[in-house]
């Protein structure tokens, strides 16, 4: 099963590599955002995105990423998958 989490994105912080900052419920994350990206890149700050395996997949709005988060939450795959990103940024640290 593919599942994508909304993010907020918060930064960019590599334009011509297309990445920016996302927060997912407390966790930052950078993610290529080439597959959402619509005229200046700066005009996805606070935008919420699907992300997926790195990836902002589509642009949601407030509303739905709230719904998503909460049917997530109450499914218990949230965490496991907040989980998985937190250990890929403490590996990618190192």
């Amino acid at each position: 099963m593919c599942l994508g989490i909304p993010g907020r994105i918060t930064a960019i912080t590599d334009p011509a590599r297309m990445m920016a900052m996302a927060e997912v419920s407390g966790v930052r994350r950078e993610v290529n955002i080439a597959c959402v990206a619509e005229g200046p890149l700066e005009g996805l700050i606070g935008r919420w995105v699907l992300i997926h395996v790195g990836f902002a997949m589509s642009r949601i709005d407030e509303d739905e990423a709230a719904r998503t988060l909460a049917a997530l939450h109450e499914l218990g795959e949230t965490q496991e998958a907040l989980e998985q990103m937190a250990e890929a940024d403490r590996e990618m640290a190192r």
